[in-house]
């Protein structure tokens, strides 16, 4: 008997049927050939951290955190390969000994390289893409158990779908990533009126490198983050160890013992928020990017995230306040707002267009649902497009006319897995049932 497998926020659980923990792409291709002679979906998973049932697994669920390993490093041409369970935060200090650095990255590390390039994770900064934009070549297993790379010049139709696969196309077994000379970032917090930040977000966004801010509805503060690159051997200033533990117990412990008053209190939830507010202050460092671009978040919640076309980011975040303030909604978790430029990759939020993401939050036992929806009502209107990775409720119809080529990635998964080998009820959903499919 399978234990229960839950994501990190506990609002996806399943016991799989079976569970396989490959160690390389022949084990992973003979656990396909396996589940798919046994009639059983198989799904692989990584750090669990999608907040969406993307990689819920009822069938066979591979596990790949035996699948950790660098497999390549050439330093000259910045080109590196690693095994598809490799997560996020054991990547960047190996990077670092090598001298390189993931061009970008998001703000949570915990992710596996393939679950956050498959999901479209992303960080902020106009002139640059999401992770999956820094794949050069995949390593996948395809439904019939055999294993392909694709790149640019191989299987370049697969490579254009696959970068953001979601799962469908196959299981990636190891990632090729185009890295950077290793770089620091000289990053600043800032307390900023909304007015102010929703005025100015378009020099904002275009004179920082990296721009995002966060937004307590029921208050009139955001908290500005704006990064800039600096050579790799710029003198450091890092958040010492003391105030990073201050910070650390202040951000995470202090604000769940909020959060918990707020979901017995609800009326407290505005209070709460606009003291949270005004505790967020000035603080200037300089440190390695992995160091900051990313920072804990040990307060769980639930959360959506939409994309949406950059020049609406103004008016889609007045309409989610108004909507707040005249529905007497209770949001103990600000608003995220972060940029990125257009990619070309078939199924990524930013296909085509500069983006804007808006994620909503909230806390992981406070009601959410009615809020949720409104967002996504809200952010449709906009040509929002979902995160992968994230909570919405958007099907098949919906998401083929936010999505160029929708079906240029529908009937590829069709032809190389028209049973729904690699399908789930969340596939099932987004994408519509394969051709072949009888579950």
């Amino acid at each position: 008997m399978t234990e229960t497998w839950r994501n990190w926020a506990g609002n996806e659980e399943v016991r799989p049927a079976r569970v396989r923990r490959p160690g390389n792409s022949a084990e992973v291709a003979q656990a396909v050939r396996d589940a798919a002679l046994d009639g059983q979906r198989v799904k692989a998973v990584g750090a669990g951290h999608s907040f969406s049932p993307v990689a819920v697994a009822p069938g066979v669920q591979l596990r790949l955190d035996r699948m950790d390993g660098l497999c390549a490093v050439d330093r000259a041409s910045g080109l590196v390969t690693v095994e598809a369970g490799m997560p996020l935060w054991k990547l960047g200090p190996l990077l670092a000994e090598h001298g390189l650095a993931l061009e970008i990255m998001g703000d949570i590390d915990r992710q596996t390289v393939s679950g956050a390039i498959s999901t479209g994770t992303h960080g902020s900064g106009l002139r640059f893409g999401g992770i999956a934009t820094q794949v050069r070549e995949l390593r996948l297993v395809l439904a019939d158990g055999s294993v392909v790379d694709c790149s640019a010049d191989e299987r370049p139709e697969l490579f254009r779908a696959a970068r953001v696969g979601i799962g469908a196309l196959g299981i990636i077994t190891e990632v090729t990533l185009q890295c950077v000379p290793r770089f620091a970032l000289q990053a600043r917090d800032a307390a900023m009126p909304v007015t102010e930040t929703l005025a100015r977000l378009d020099e904002l966004t275009e004179l920082n490198d990296h721009f995002e801010f966060f937004w307590f509805p029921h208050s009139d503060t955001t908290l500005t983050r704006s990064f800039h690159r600096m050579p790799g051997d710029t003198p450091l200033k890092p958040i010492g160890d003391l105030s990073r533990r201050l910070d650390t117990t202040v951000s995470n412990l202090g604000f769940e013992v909020l959060c918990r008053l707020g979901t017995r209190f609800p009326s407290l939830v505005p209070p709460i928020t606009r003291l949270a507010a005004r505790a967020m202050s000035t603080r200037e460092w300089t440190d390695l990017s992995p160091s900051v671009f990313a920072s804990p978040r040990d307060v769980r919640f639930h959360e959506g995230e939409f994309a949406i076309p950059r020049e609406r980011a103004v008016e889609a975040l007045r309409e989610i306040g108004r909507w707040i303030r005249t529905h007497d909604e209770r949001v103990s978790f600000p608003l995220e707002v972060r940029f990125a430029a257009a990619d070309d990759i078939w199924l990524s939020t930013a296909q085509g267009r500069e983006t804007c993401y808006i994620a909503f939050h909230q806390y992981h036992r406070m009601a959410y649902r009615r809020y949720f929806q409104a967002c996504e009502d809200i952010l449709g209107s906009y040509e929002g497009r979902p995160h992968w990775g994230k909570m919405h409720a958007l099907d098949a119809a919906s998401l083929r006319r936010r999505y160029p080529h929708f079906d240029d990635f529908a009937a590829l998964r069709d032809a190389l897995d028209p049973t729904g080998l690699f399908a789930n009820p969340y596939l099932d959903r987004v994408l519509g049932l394969a051709p072949g499919a009888t579950r």
